[in-house]
């Protein structure tokens, strides 16, 4: 699927390219002698990547991304998005090199990390005030459905990951550290741990610094996770002392689950346990980056290739959260929208902030459809390989559909609006007769699409509607465009009526053009935007669309409204 495309990739311009190029640089530096990378570097140039993986072994080692995810709360659109974002990048590698050199995808939940913030939309809140501080995965599940809140979470987390297809290694915080995954780091941390609060420290506030340890022992009493002072550290027996919540002197051993690392510590820890070679995050992390590739370096290992994306906004310009659950969650966008559209949405400009809320919904969607249209004309079109540049090839990890949708979704919203249809049924009565032949079967993306589109205008396009009755311009115009429909004949297309709608609205004097359109969609449908008015009354009927707009100029849609 991926091979045959090097010599396209080398030249392609998206960012997930970009990012795959300078991680093949990354590997040819970390793992390869002088001679070896010169040998590598030829072998590339010629597009011999199998050869180069067979001669050089050192290449036969998967290249590790990883993206984290935070346990604590429901997962949500940015949860996706640091998934999505490096399987793009590492479907762009994967091409680069012919999907010679192996790539492994690991999803880590921090679901050891303290629950010290309670979701505002989770129910039984106060349930989960009796767990504050232990592990998340110690904490009840407020919805009852598992066997802690972090279980709850991680099961929504790879359900929906796994219902879009993605290929990755599921890790979870609480059961690395326990089955003794980063014992040695641990170890190594306690061996240096001078070095480590070196670097630490002058991150931190006076008040945090007096009593800072990247070690934050689990009480064996209550099973919080504390934020104590190490009093004493024991290299030798692997262990540290501390103070537990009723002043007892603890001693416990640093391995086998009995602290956890304080989060950048831990960020640094994963990253040279794992070998970590690539790890997306958000822009408000790059400082923490920075510390944490230095106790990388003091652990002795190489901090992963880093890219660093906008965050996204709720529909106030505010970060979105888990805590405060503000923003959407995946659920609500698939209500929606298909997860390709999502997908398309976090792949657009990641190095500029965008807001995440409903309205942006029907755009990406539509953006996305106009996308696969291209990919797909250019491959009927027999051009020299697939458009890897575009970002559809992104969204289907590089097997995009051989078919989209013939209708737009914002097409799709005013064909529900104007026939006032709550059922696929009643759309599939307007879908059929537009295109001869056509079935849910043989439609399923406009089927689903369909389904998409009653939901959306039943929660968000029909609340606000308002219609408004035409002035005195707009009326002549649209008494000059019933004559004009119905003197079309019979089976007139859509190119033919968009036509005749032009040349009324140039008749009328409107200028510019836009005004006479935006005057069909609020006095017809009762919104100031709506799809290229010819396909709507090509799919509408121009029979009924003829009687919708008498309706509006005898006034009746305002009075209905």
């Amino acid at each position: 699927m991926l091979t045959g495309l090097s010599h396209q990739a080398r030249d392609a311009k998206s960012w997930p390219f970009e990012q795959a190029r300078l991680l093949l640089q990354r590997i040819t530096r970390l793992r390869l002698t002088d001679a070896e990378r010169d040998l590598a570097a030829t072998l590339f140039a010629q597009g011999k990547f199998f050869e180069a993986v067979q001669t050089l072994p050192a290449l036969k080692k998967p290249v590790v991304f990883q993206c984290g995810y935070g346990a604590s709360g429901l997962p949500h659109m940015g949860t996706f998005g640091e998934v999505a974002r490096p399987t793009m990048v590492r479907t762009a590698f994967r091409a680069l090199t012919e999907d010679a050199i192996p790539t492994k995808l690991i999803v880590f939940s921090d679901d050891m990390d303290g629950f010290r913030k309670i979701p505002d939309n989770v129910p039984n809140r106060e349930l989960l005030e009796l767990d504050r501080d232990k592990p998340v995965t110690s904490v009840r599940d407020p919805f009852g459905e598992h066997e802690s809140f972090g279980a709850h979470n991680n099961a929504r987390l790879r359900a929906f990951l796994d219902g879009f297809g993605f290929d990755y290694t599921f890790m979870s915080s609480t059961e690395t550290y326990k089955s003794g995954g980063l014992d040695a780091v641990l170890l190594r941390i306690l061996e240096r741990f001078d070095a480590v609060q070196a670097i630490m420290l002058p991150t931190l506030g006076e008040e945090r610094r007096a009593t800072y340890s990247p070690f934050l022992p689990i009480s064996p009493k209550s099973g919080r996770v504390l934020q104590a002072p190490t009093l004493e550290r024991n290299v030798e027996k692997g262990t540290i002392t501390f103070a537990d919540e009723d002043g007892t002197i603890t001693e416990l051993p640093v391995t086998g689950g009995h602290v956890k690392l304080q989060w950048r510590p831990d960020w640094a820890a994963r990253w040279t346990a794992l070998e970590v070679d690539f790890e997306a995050s958000g822009k408000d992390l790059i400082d923490s980056v920075r510390v944490s590739n230095r106790i990388v370096k003091a652990l002795g290992g190489e901090p992963p290739e880093a890219f660093h994306f906008e965050l996204f906004m709720d529909e106030n310009n505010q970060k979105i959260s888990k805590s405060k659950g503000n923003g959407l969650t995946m659920e609500e966008w698939l209500r929606y929208g298909t997860p390709q559209s999502l997908a398309y949405y976090m792949y657009q400009s990641p190095k500029s902030a965008k807001r995440l809320y409903f309205d942006v919904i029907p755009k990406a969607t539509d953006e996305y459809l106009q996308q696969l249209d291209a990919f797909n004309r250019a491959r009927a079109a027999g051009e020299n390989g697939p458009a890897i540049d575009n970002p559809a090839w992104h969204v289907h990890q590089g097997a995009p559909p051989e078919r989209g949708s013939p209708v737009s979704f914002s097409l799709l919203l005013n064909l529900v609006s104007a026939a006032d249809a709550s059922t696929k049924d009643i759309l599939w009565g307007f879908l059929e007769r537009y295109i001869p032949g056509a079935t849910p079967a043989s439609e399923p993306l406009l089927d689903q699409l369909a389904g998409y589109a009653i939901n959306y205008y039943e929660d968000f396009v029909k609340p606000a509607k308002v219609f408004r009755a035409p002035d005195d311009r707009e009326r002549g115009a649209m008494e000059a465009l019933v004559a004009k429909l119905q003197a079309l004949a019979p089976g007139a297309d859509a190119e033919a009526i968009q036509n005749e709608v032009f040349e009324v609205g140039k008749d009328a004097g409107f200028e510019p053009l836009r005004a006479w359109f935006g005057a069909l969609y609020e006095v017809l449908l009762g919104q100031s935007q709506g799809p290229r008015f010819g396909s709507f009354v090509a799919i509408f009927g121009i029979e009924r669309t003829v009687k919708l707009i008498e309706r509006a100029l005898a006034g009746e849609l305002v009075a209905a409204l």
